[in-house]
């Protein structure tokens, strides 16, 4: 790059572009209110807001490459190759721009119009706030082939910015160690961090984006752990990823870009065999999961469209009832990323957007698009048609199952399921109902459940996988009748059979009790799919949870202690033997609950004040949806990938 392009470059984005709005006293006091949360979640968020300010640039056209480092000490270092945060005097504020930038709140490029026409991250309050909740941070700017560097601690400057050298990069890196004494967990997961920066790289065609991890290196090879991350296609490579073990209608996904009323729009569609509605939504770059007017306008689109097409071919002539919205989306993954100026959402999290004018904009582009796209290829136009003849047919098939479970759970306490042994208490806010691997450990559990409180629904055997059946298939299955009525859900109305009514929902927490065994894990998954398929409200209140029964129990004489894993195990009987390695020491393997007795299960499983239970979260929705996708499909491909990629993280006991 040539000076006199460094120095247009240095205008146009400068100390004076530097607008600050507040202060960032708060930060440190209520973290939550602008991470999240304190613990994994919002550890990882803090990544992703360092992360949001390369994209920025990236979005102003300005960086092509980010790299993302986990040090040996689980601090981080994000580098990219954009302008340099200005490091100039800002006049107003009396100090550096760059010092400004990362200890005031709401202060940064991203206010300025003329500096980032959009930009992602939590209401631009995000490399502050790092820099807040972080013990040690230091940023080092390349720009005007000068090599700048100024380091804080939580939050305040340890000395002026200064020059340290020349240097012919350009760019910024920022290098933080989250505060210890605010997070409850300070370990980064690397999976983690590769799911969002794998999740960017779609979103951002032509960036490219490298994690690497230096706490550990490879045993063979002796290098450290890196994956990289670039897409040319975009959403449809995104739509290729989350389909991978689904068996596709098309050859390739159709691919709407273009720009409406000032708003670009991005979206990329598939139809599978499969009988799910898998769409994703974002807004620069931020998951949008309650949707907003972004979705509604493509399913408008999406109905008209195809519901004219299917009309004007007579395919629909010889069907003797309606077709629903909800039928043109069965078996569709389906990707909607458009990008706003100024954005306006629900809520801090930015779960859901309210622009009016988007929703103009994303129904024009898409009904024009797939018009085009029907009309030119008459034979996937008639597959896709099809297919939602084959969804509106299940769907009136499955209203009477659906009905039944409804008038069910309507007649109340004297509809319930005998196989429940239901609590005396009536308040959903502090009971619980624990979803038992089988009669045996039921009645194991039943025996040794607080009566007043916990509920017990043995379950017989594996249940459906919701995965490969049809929905009329899925409410016809006595297992998730059974479940639906103990809980006291309804699913479906009059204007979205998929809606789920939780307002007699029974117990805020749903415990999945299984076998510590492979059959156990198998079960659990086939639940855990079901919830995220069907009820996945209930996963995203924080309703569900799996419990955690020991392993092991170890013995020594009148001595008794449970283990957990593996380690604990060993631990325990070298604690027992008195370091005098199995001595005396008797190991009872726990493979499965009804091994234990009724008291052994409320001690170790089901004691509130002494168990332990995982709340079952979502951490990325399309993630997630490939995950269950790949493990409960018919491809075996890429679940056995799966498998030898995460092998590692088990332990198989003879």
């Amino acid at each position: 790059m040539s000076e006199k392009e460094e120095e247009q470059i240095s205008k146009d984005y400068s100390a004076d572009n530097i607008q600050v709005l507040e202060g960032l006293e708060a930060v440190r006091k209520r973290p939550a209110m602008y991470i999240g949360d304190i613990n994994f979640k919002g550890l990882h968020h803090l990544v992703y807001e360092v992360v949001d300010n390369s994209i920025d640039e990236a979005l102003a056209g300005h960086c092509n490459q980010i790299e993302v480092c986990i040090l040996p000490d689980n601090s981080v270092s994000v580098l990219d190759n954009g302008r340099g945060i200005p490091v100039d005097f800002h006049e107003k504020e009396q100090r550096s721009a760059l010092e400004v930038v990362m200890t005031v709140l709401h202060a940064g490029g991203k206010f300025d119009k003329g500096s980032y026409k959009v930009s992602g991250g939590l209401h631009g309050v995000g490399v502050s706030c790092v820099n807040a909740l972080s013990i040690h941070l230091q940023v080092e700017v390349f720009r005007n082939g000068k090599h700048y560097m100024q380091e804080y601690s939580i939050g305040k400057p340890l000395y002026p910015v200064k020059e340290i050298g020349t240097s012919d990069y350009r760019g910024t890196k920022v290098t933080f160690k989250p505060d210890n004494s605010i997070f409850l967990v300070t370990e980064y997961s690397f999976d983690t961090l590769s799911d969002r920066l794998r999740e960017l790289s779609y979103l951002n065609k032509g960036i490219r984006l490298t994690l690497s991890d230096q706490r550990e290196r490879d045993i063979i090879t002796g290098e450290y752990r890196v994956e990289e991350f670039y897409s040319e296609r975009g959403l449809a490579d995104f739509i290729d990823y989350l389909d991978e073990s689904r068996e596709k209608l098309m050859p390739d996904p159709i691919q709407i870009e273009g720009e409406r009323n000032g708003v670009p729009v991005e979206v990329a569609l598939q139809y599978n065999t499969s009988f799910v509605e898998n769409i994703h939504t974002y807004v620069n770059n931020i998951n949008t999961h309650e949707g907003g007017t972004h979705l509604a306008g493509f399913r408008r689109a999406l109905t008209r469209t195809l519901k004219n097409y299917a009309e004007k071919s007579g395919m629909l002539s010889k069907l003797k009832f309606d077709i629903s919205g909800d039928d043109f989306r069965e078996g569709l993954t389906g990707i909607i990323s458009i990008k706003v100026a100024e954005p306006q959402f629900e809520g801090q999290t930015k779960t859901k957007l309210g622009n009016t004018e988007v929703m103009g904009a994303v129904d024009t582009m898409v009904g024009e698009t797939l018009n085009n796209y029907l009309e030119e290829h008459p034979r996937e136009a008639r597959i896709i048609v099809n297919k939602v003849i084959l969804a509106a047919t299940a769907r009136h098939a499955a209203r009477k199952a659906r009905e039944l479970v409804q008038r069910k759970n309507i007649l109340g306490g004297s509809g319930l399921p005998g196989k429940l042994s239901d609590c005396s208490s009536r308040d959903p806010e502090t009971t619980e109902i624990y979803l038992v691997e089988g009669d045996s450990a039921g009645g194991t559990a039943k025996q040794g459940r607080d009566r007043n409180f916990q509920a017990i629904l043995p379950l017989r055997g594996k249940i459906l996988n919701v995965e490969k059946a049809m929905p009329h298939k899925i409410f016809e299955n006595e297992e998730i009748k059974t479940m639906f009525t103990a809980l006291g859900i309804s699913i479906g109305t009059i204007e979205d059979p998929k809606a789920l009514n939780l307002e007699k929902l029974r117990y805020h927490k749903v415990i999945i009790m299984t076998d510590a065994d492979v059959d156990g894990s198998h079960i659990a998954t086939l639940i855990l799919t079901f919830f995220f398929r069907y009820m996945k409200e209930m996963i995203e209140r924080g309703y569900v949870y799996i419990a955690t029964p020991p392993l092991y129990l170890v013995k020594k004489g009148n001595k008794a202690e449970y283990a957990w894993t593996e380690e604990q195990r060993e631990l325990i009987s070298l604690q027992l033997a008195g370091n005098a390695k199995d001595k005396g020491v008797h190991v009872q393997r726990y493979k499965g609950l009804g091994e234990m007795n009724a008291e052994q299960l409320w001690e170790t499983t089901m004691d509130p004040k002494r168990r332990t239970l995982r709340q079952v979260s979502i951490d990325n929705d399309s993630t997630a949806d490939r995950v269950f996708s790949m493990l409960m499909g018919d491809e075996v491909p890429p679940r056995r990938d799966f498998i030898e990629r995460n092998a590692h993280y088990a332990k198989i006991d003879a």
